[in-house]
């Protein structure tokens, strides 16, 4: 599977959607409502055992993460949230405990948020519980009396009382502090600055601010995306160069895999006319074919030269078709010129009895097709033997007309080299120089030198 659709499917799983979004915020903006019935509410539309629970908690712990992005009343119900998303579970459980403790202990944080933080802590162990989340977010605000927390507990002492000493510090990349953040502070606003806040100091009461619809949107744009991590440097990773070949050494093949697929074209192909040849071709085996059934043959054959491979003629049969029908063996070798097998029917035909029906084939196919140089010498080895070694005088005369007949053929036709096979030819036209046709053979030879 694509790599590049498993990471932007990972990262489209990881965060929220758009109604999801647009819930959680409205949760952040019920100020005037306590925080008990949020935090409820929260449950039930982010079940604690679904994934949109963590993916909600941690889109508001990244929120958290920036000053700027929620007011004072959002924080506190941000903070609130997340503590009671795992209240069943001990302190050290919650994957967010850290950011709890150094939010409570950072200096710039306005006191109410770090005593609240401190009241989320100690909520379960605390006698009074959790009464405080009875009231709304302004509420607590309001209510807050700055006088009562003078002193804070310092970050070792919360981190011994509340953190697991086998939790480490979660892990944080090197490339992370030369990221460059997508959130820019206004530098004429100071940090920790609120308009909702009851420390917001009356100097900056007069200055323009960002619209909460402004403000609303861009929210509502981090949670639909998370993209308040910024943008971090490439980590460049280049491919080492190959070393040089040495000799003698093996050099490293990476075939190619991309393989493409053949269509079987004749798959499913009517074969109703190929039976129709078959049938005629088991008949042309046994004996002549009538001039109707033969002219037949020949039209089917020409018209669909693959039906040649489906006749059932094998190079075993070859000698019955061609001492009984001659033409349809031409025309058969002829379409099979280009098969794999066509050396074992030349074979065969080499070795045969020599007869005027085989010369008949053997010349034809010498003027349709470009027949092997091999197979015509040892043709006509094969025809010259066969003279020499025929008992019956009458039967040799005429076989050897025949074959001087075939001979000047080819000679004249230029189909053969004269010179390769001269004395063997020469040798047979004088032992038959009694006969005319060998007579004039010869002198053929002697006209060519």
């Amino acid at each position: 599977m694509n790599s590049n659709f498993n990471f932007n499917r990972k990262k489209k799983m990881m965060v929220l959607t758009a109604d999801e979004s647009k819930t959680l915020y409205t949760f952040l903006r019920a100020d005037q409502r306590p925080l008990n019935h949020i935090i409820s509410d929260f449950n039930s539309v982010f079940p604690t055992t679904s994934l949109p629970h963590y993916i909600a908690c941690f889109s508001l712990s990244t929120l958290l993460q920036d000053k700027k992005m929620l007011n004072s009343t959002q924080r506190l119900i941000a903070f609130a949230l997340l503590h009671q998303s795992y209240s069943s579970q001990t302190s050290s459980a919650n994957p967010f405990i850290t950011l709890f403790i150094n939010a409570a202990c950072n200096d710039d944080a306005e006191k109410c948020e770090r005593a609240f933080l401190l009241l989320l802590l100690s909520s379960d162990t605390s006698s009074n519980g959790k009464e405080f989340l009875k009231q709304s977010a302004t509420d607590y605000i309001n209510g807050f009396d700055p006088s009562s927390m003078n002193a804070f507990p310092q970050q070792a002492q919360l981190e011994q009382q509340y953190c697991d000493k086998a939790n480490p510090e979660p892990y944080n990349c090197l490339f992370k502090d030369g990221s460059v953040r997508n959130i820019i502070s206004d530098p004429d606003v100071p940090d920790g600055c609120d308009p909702n806040s009851s420390e917001f100091d009356l100097q900056w009461r007069d200055k323009p601010k960002i619209g909460s619809g402004d403000r609303d949107e861009t929210v509502l744009g981090f949670l639909s995306s998370l993209s308040m991590e910024g943008l971090g440097p490439h980590w460049s990773r280049p491919v080492p160069p190959r070393l040089p070949l040495q000799d003698g050494e093996l050099v490293w093949l990476n075939p190619g895999d991309n393989h493409e697929l053949l269509w079987d074209y004749g798959m499913c192909v009517d074969t109703s006319r190929g039976t129709a040849v078959r049938d005629l071709i088991t008949k042309a085996l046994k004996g002549p074919l009538v001039p109707n059934q033969q002219e037949q043959v020949l039209l089917e054959l020409a018209n669909d030269p693959k039906l040649v491979y489906h006749c059932g003629l094998t190079p075993r049969k070859l000698p019955e078709l061609v001492e009984n029908n001659p033409l349809i063996a031409v025309e058969v070798l002829t379409k099979l010129i280009n098969s794999p097998e066509i050396a074992d029917y030349f074979t065969v035909l080499v070795n045969m009895d020599m007869s005027l029906h085989s010369m008949e084939v053997v010349n034809r196919l010498t003027t349709a097709v470009e027949l092997p140089s091999e197979f015509i010498r040892m043709y006509i080895t094969n025809c010259i033997s066969s003279c020499e070694n025929i008992k019956d005088k009458y039967m040799q005369n005429r076989l050897v007309r025949l074959v001087c007949v075939f001979l000047q053929s080819l000679i004249r036709n230029n189909i053969i080299n004269v010179k390769d096979l001269f004395i063997e030819v020469q040798a047979f036209c004088i032992e038959f120089s009694r006969i005319r046709e060998a007579a004039a053979l010869f002198r053929l030879l002697k006209s060519l030198e």
